[in-house]
C-alpha cells in the first residue's frame, strides 16, 4: 500500500490530466484595438509543462528537497511558476513581503538563512549590495527575464524532460510565509504540506468553489491556491506594492471582460471598486462570492457590495498567518444582525468558527502560557462574556516560527489533556452566547487607563459612524495600564478645515452618549493619512499613531491629576 503524498504541486498535476486544455492562468499583455485587455493564457497542461521545466532548471542549479529558497519574483505568472516549481522538487520557498521596509526584510534574511535565491534580477542587486545579510546564499537563479522565459519554453516542449513531483510527508516543512509585522517584528511562520493541503481544502469546503470557476486575486499570494482549487487566475493589472493605487476602472474592466466568478481583497480595494460602480450605476453580475479581509469590514460596505454585486455572496474571513481561516461571518448575518451592534460598541462579529477548528480565550497577558493550566481562568468580562486573548486549534494551526523560540514560546500553548498544540492569535476577544466569535482588537494595541480597559475594535466603530470620519484609532498615551486614552481621525477627503472644531465636539458628544467610550475626551485630527500595512492597505499602525502622539501625554496627564 503506497503512502500518500502530501505535496501541493500534485494538485496541477491533477488538473492537468482532468482538464488539460483548461485556461488556468491569464496574464494581461497589452490592449486591443477596441481598448479591450489583451491576455496570454496557459493551460493547466501548458501549467504542468513550465512548472516541471523549471523546476529542472532549479535543481540543476543545485536547488533541492529541503533547500531554503527566498522566493524573489514578481506576483502572478513568475510568483506561481517559481513557486510551484519549489514545491515539485521539495525545496522550501521563503516569502517575505519586500513592502514591509528594507530594514526588516533584511532581518528576516538574515533570521531565515536561505541556501539559495530565486528572484528577480533586482533581488540580486539587492544579495550583492547588502552581502552579510545574504551570506547564507550559495545558490542563485534569475527568473521573469527573457532568457530564463526562453529556457523555460524550449525544456517546457520536451516531454522527457518532465520532473517527478517530489512525495513529502504531512509534517514535512514546504515552506516559511512572514508575517506583516504591522504590530510588531515580523516572523517566518512555519508551514508543512499537511497544512497546505488541509487549507485548501476547508477553503474549497466552506466557500463552495468549484472547478472551473474564475477568479482575479487583489492579493497575490492567494493566486497560489487557484491551481488546487481548478481555478482560472486572471492577473489583475495592479502594483501589488501599493494596493492603494488600484485603478478600479481597470479591475472592473477586467471583471467583465473575463466573467470572474471569485475574488479576494481588503476592505480597502473592495470599497474603491464599489464606490466606482456605484457612481456609474454599474453592477458586476458574474461574481459568485468575495471574500472580504485583513481588517474589519464596515457593515455599509457590505450593504453597498451587497448593491453592486447583486448575485454575490459576500464573506468576510477571519484568521492570521499562522491559522487561515478561524471563523467566517456572511454579508446577512452583518446587515441583518451584527452590524448593529458592532456600530454600538460591541465589537466586530467573525461569525462561526470554521469546522475542524477550537476556539478559546484566556486572560491577556503578555506572559508565556505553557499550558492552559498556567494561563488561569479569565476574569474580566465584556458584554457579560469572558474576554481575553484568542487562541485557535486546527488543522492550519501552525506549529512554531522558524528560528525564534522566543516567539514561539509566547504565542504556543499546549493542551494537557489531548496533547495539542494551540496558537495564540494576538488578538482579543469573546465567544457570544451561540458560540459566534467576536473581535475586539489586537492585544498590544488594547488601552488599559487606571479603571478599566479599552478595545479598538468597540471604541472605533462608534466614532467612524460620523460623516465627516474616514477612519479612527484609539491609543493610549502616558504610562502604561495608567493610559490617557485618546482618538485620532482621518477625515473624508475634502473635509474643510474650518469644520475641525464642529466635529470634533461632535466626536466628543459621541463619546459621552455611550458606556464603552465615556471615558475618552481627548481627540486628533491627524493631518495626513493614517499610516497603514502594505500587504493589505487596510490595517492601522496604531503604535506609530501613538508613538506620533506621546509629545503630548505630559499635558494630558496634567490635565488628568
Amino acid at each position: 500500500m503506497s503512502i500518500p503524498s502530501f505535496n501541493v504541486a500534485r494538485f496541477i498535476r491533477e488538473s492537468a490530466e482532468r482538464v488539460p486544455a483548461v485556461c488556468a492562468i491569464r496574464l494581461p499583455d497589452g490592449r486591443n484595438p477596441d481598448a479591450s485587455i489583451r491576455y496570454r493564457e496557459l493551460s493547466f497542461a501548458e501549467l504542468d509543462a513550465h512548472t516541471a521545466a523549471a523546476a529542472e532548471i532549479f535543481r540543476a542549479s543545485g536547488i533541492g528537497a529541503g533547500t531554503r529558497t527566498l522566493l524573489m519574483a514578481r506576483p502572478g505568472w513568475d510568483l506561481i511558476l517559481c513557486a510551484f516549481a519549489l514545491f515539485r522538487i521539495g525545496a522550501v520557498p521563503v516569502a517575505i513581503d519586500p513592502g514591509m521596509g528594507l530594514r526588516h526584510f533584511l532581518r528576516c534574511v538574515e533570521n531565515t538563512r536561505p541556501e539559495a535565491l530565486v528572484g528577480i534580477s533586482l533581488a540580486h542587486w539587492v544579495s550583492r549590495f547588502f552581502r552579510k545579510s545574504f551570506a547564507s546564499v550559495k545558490t542563485k537563479v534569475v527568473v521573469g527575464n527573457r532568457k530564463f522565459n526562453e529556457k523555460i519554453a524550449r525544456l517546457a516542449s520536451d516531454a522527457a524532460l518532465r520532473s517527478e513531483i517530489v512525495r513529502t510527508s504531512a509534517d514535512e516543512l514546504a515552506a516559511i510565509l512572514f508575517t506583516s509585522g504591522s504590530t510588531g517584528a515580523p516572523k517566518g511562520v512555519c508551514y508543512t504540506h499537511g497544512m497546505f493541503d488541509a487549507q485548501q481544502r476547508i477553503v474549497r469546503d466552506v466557500y463552495k468553489i468549484e472547478p472551473g470557476e474564475i477568479d482575479l486575486p487583489l492579493l497575490p499570494i492567494f493566486a497560489l491556491f487557484n491551481p488546487a482549487l481548478g481555478m482560472t487566475t486572471v492577473t489583475p493589472e495592479m502594483n501589488p506594492s501599493k494596493p492603494a493605487t488600484l485603478d478600479p476602472e481597470k479591475i472592473v474592466r477586467a471583471i467583465r471582460q473575463n466573467g470572474v466568478t471569485n475574488s479576494f481583497g481588503s476592505p480597502i480595494l473592495w470599497r474603491k471598486i464599489a464606490e466606482y460602480c456605484d457612481a456609474r450605476g454599474e453592477t458586476l453580475p458574474s461574481i459568485r462570492r468575495i471574500l472580504c479581509a485583513g481588517t474589519a469590514v464596515h457593515p455599509s460596505l457590505m450593504a453597498l457590495l451587497k448593491k453592486v454585486l447583486p448575485n454575490a455572496e459576500i464573506h468576510s474571513p477571519y484568521g492570521a498567518t499562522e491559522n487561515l481561516p478561524v471563523a467566517d461571518v456572511d454579508a446577512e448575518t452583518v446587515l441583518g444582525e451584527t452590524g448593529a451592534l458592532t456600530a454600538c460598541g460591541c465589537g466586530t462579529c467573525t461569525g462561526t468558527i470554521v469546522a475542524g477548528n477550537r476556539v478559546r480565550i484566556v486572560p491577556a497577558s503578555d506572559a508565556v502560557f505553557p499550558d492552559f493550566e498556567s494561563a488561569g481562568e479569565v476574569r474580566e468580562r465584556f458584554r457579560g462574556f469572558p474576554v481575553g486573548e484568542i487562541c485557535v486549534c486546527g488543522p492550519t494551526t501552525t506549529q512554531a516560527y522558524d528560528n525564534n523560540a522566543r516567539a514561539t514560546a509566547l504565542a504556543k500553548i499546549s493542551d494537557s489533556a489531548d496533547g495539542s498544540l494551540w496558537h495564540r492569535m494576538g488578538d482579543l476577544g469573546y465567544l457570544d452566547e451561540r458560540g459566534r466569535l467576536w473581535f475586539l482588537g489586537r492585544k498590544v494595541e488594547r488601552v488599559e487607563t487606571a479603571g478599566e480597559t479599552l478595545y479598538t475594535e468597540a471604541c472605533e466603530p462608534i466614532f467612524n459612524a460620523h460623516p465627516d470620519v474616514f477612519r479612527s484609532a484609539l491609543i493610549g498615551l502616558g504610562t502604561p495600564k495608567q493610559a490617557v486614552p485618546a482618538v485620532v481621525i482621518e477625515l473624508r477627503a475634502g473635509t474643510p478645515k474650518r469644520r475641525h472644531g464642529e466635529i470634533l465636539d461632535d466626536l466628543r458628544r459621541l463619546a459621552r452618549e455611550n458606556s464603552v467610550t465615556q471615558g475618552i475626551r481627548h481627540f486628533f485630527i491627524h493631518p495626513k493619512k493614517f499610516p497603514v500595512d502594505v500587504r493589505h492597505n487596510a490595517k492601522i499602525h496604531r503604535l506609530s499613531l501613538r508613538k506620533y502622539y506621546e509629545k503630548f501625554s505630559e499635558k494630558l496627564e496634567s490635565e488628568k491629576n
